[in-house]
């Protein structure tokens, strides 16, 4: 049979095949990682406190991730004059951390083990989560690695100490970090609204090291100013909860709060972080894929991975 198109073999369309992200190589052997990129889904959200359903959000960013796969040799930005994410970036995905139902303690265990696997492969860990918990084995995953900053793109500050007993779930993770020896401060931006955390929270943060930003501080500040937050030289680990972006483009997750960012004043934040900053993991939670009938949150978080993995990797190229 001849064969149509420019290229020999399969064409491999993004709605064929099983979707891994950005239709990488699957890799589920974690003793064998080898690659610059690993991916791991955390399909976790009983740390929720309202809307359950991040738990199919590594499912939906994959999904929405094989739009942006055409087999390429990377994507070129015709703004930048750059070609993102070449060939020689090898991403591969790792399939998701094992969850079980009912028990935060040994499916947030299961997470922490994957990242793990991840750093002691030499890889940048990206994380999908799953609700904001799943960052609480993330950061705890680096016990024994150099110190790190972290970057919170949030609506909501995460910062409660204690509910009721619960110090692990979707709440808490933003203090659980400050608590860590190797975390130097956080900068929280996006921080908006009616909040999860209290007063009495806001004020622990910032004596625990923490720059709190909200979206209209951000837009006067400008991306410089933001990241003037961030200490010159920080390694910096960056969490993307995904209502950080207003619900009108993002209304695919559990707690949405209005006035939130658009697009690109996410992206540029992001690719200004890639070119001062180490980048030393990234996760993205929240993604609620049932209460998006149109994938459009999915397509977002997945554009926005890709975006950032481009521009930390040619950063890395300049060096």
């Amino acid at each position: 049979m001849a064969e149509h198109g420019y290229d020999a073999g399969r064409l491999n369309l993004p709605f064929v095949g099983i979707s891994t992200f950005g239709k990488r190589p699957y890799e589920p052997d974690w003793a064998r990682l080898d690659a610059d990129v690993a991916i791991l889904g955390a399909p976790f959200d009983a740390g929720t406190q309202w809307r359950a359903g991040a738990r199919f959000g590594p499912r939906g960013v994959r999904e929405a991730s094989t739009l942006f796969s055409f087999g390429h040799a990377g994507a070129y930005d015709h703004e930048d004059d750059v070609t993102y994410l070449p060939g020689d970036v090898n991403i591969v995905d790792i399939g998701d951390a094992d969850i079980i139902h009912t028990d935060t303690e040994a499916s947030h265990a299961n997470i922490e083990r994957g990242v793990r696997a991840i750093l002691s492969a030499g890889a940048l860990p990206v994380v999908i989560g799953g609700d904001h918990s799943v960052n609480i084995p993330c950061i705890r995953a680096y016990e024994g690695q150099a110190d790190f900053h972290v970057l919170q793109i949030d609506a909501h500050l995460d910062f409660v100490d204690v509910r009721h007993g619960v110090r692990h779930g979707h709440g808490n993770p933003m203090r659980r970090a400050a608590e860590r020896e190797n975390v130097t401060g956080l900068t929280q931006v996006g921080i908006r609204n009616v909040s999860s955390t209290a007063r009495e929270g806001y004020e622990d943060a910032r004596a625990m090291g923490s720059a709190i930003i909200s979206v209209r501080q951000a837009r006067e500040m400008g991306t410089r100013g933001v990241l003037a937050q961030v200490p010159t030289g920080a390694r910096l680990y960056v969490t993307i909860d995904i209502d950080a972006f207003c619900p009108s483009i993002a209304p695919g997750t559990g707690t949405p709060s209005h006035g939130g960012f658009l697009y690109y004043e996410v992206l540029e934040l992001l690719q200004a972080a890639a070119e001062r900053h180490e980048i030393v993991g990234i996760d993205l939670v929240e993604v609620a894929p049932d209460y998006d009938p149109t994938g459009s949150t999915s397509i977002l978080a997945a554009q926005i991975l890709l975006n950032f993995l481009g521009f930390i990797f040619h950063a890395r190229s300049q060096l």
